[in-house]
């Protein structure tokens, strides 16, 4: 994938990276040759075998890492590291147990010193938003797994990221909140359209949530497949039940436990 051979509207690029690990004067090629290209408003999923770098390749792409090799750039221009510019949730709730609901989704705008009333008016949003508007005065210590990651998910969209990193933020969750957080999460990428990428080892969560998703090898980790989600826009957990989805939710299956290209 040429730099200058790119979708107009490509929001973040990753160009033929790879990253390796040295430890004991010894190598680890922890993914290689890795080209991926997320569209603006776009959702696109990874999905891929446990260790093969699924989370590295988002703190590359986060800029929290540099790629031993390669490039990535967020809107044409290179990344040089973290900024306001990309918001993350990861699978920890990582809120700030000394501060309330609303004060926990404030937060970076306070940092960004927005007038008091458009801070209150952003949040009352997504508190709405996230179906926890009675909630706000409470601390992360009262509220269960799902309320804790819809807080998290909320203070990072309140920031209005260019683009949206989630590593695997559902996988602690039991089975049935898990669900409704993937049609919540749905809801608020069709209301918002957020660019998002999410990272996940669930295929069945991955083609629920996504338009795109792109397949990874075992270690050392490199793109198997690019897989166009055809589902309607308009998803309810009932989808998963249908014979389209199965078919889908099969194939990407199917290429993932395919180890002849690996």
């Amino acid at each position: 994938m040429a730099l200058n051979a790119r979708v107009a509207n490509s929001k973040i690029v990753a160009v033929h990276i790879s990253k390796v690990y040295t430890a004991k004067k010894r190598e680890m090629i922890a993914m290689r040759d890795i080209n991926i290209e997320i569209l603006r408003n776009e959702f696109v999923g990874i999905v891929g075998p446990s260790g093969c770098g699924k989370s590295t390749l988002l703190r590359l792409l986060a800029g929290l890492d540099e790629p031993s090799a390669g490039v990535v750039q967020l809107n044409d221009k290179v990344l040089r590291g973290p900024g306001p510019d990309l918001g993350m949730v990861f699978q920890g709730y990582t809120l700030f147990p000394w501060m309330t609901v609303e004060k926990n989704i404030a937060f970076g705008l306070t940092i960004k010193k927005l007038p008091r009333e458009r801070i209150k008016e952003t949040v009352d949003r997504y508190l709405a938003i996230i179906g926890l508007t009675q909630f706000r005065s409470y601390y992360p210590k009262q509220l269960s797994g799902g309320m804790k990651q819809r807080v998290a998910i909320a203070r990072a969209l309140a920031n209005s990221p260019e683009v949206l990193l989630m590593d695997e933020p559902f996988s602690a969750l039991d089975p049935q909140t898990k669900s409704s957080m993937q049609l919540l999460l749905r809801q608020i990428w069709q209301l918002e359209k957020p660019t998002i990428l999410f990272v996940t080892h669930d295929i069945e969560e991955a083609v629920f949530l996504s338009q795109r998703v792109y397949v990874m090898s075992s270690r050392p980790g490199t793109i198997k497949a690019n897989e166009l989600i055809k589902l309607p826009n308009e998803r309810t957990l009932d989808l998963k039940d249908t014979p389209e989805f199965i078919a889908i939710r099969r194939q990407i299956e199917a290429i993932l436990h395919d180890d002849d290209g690996d």
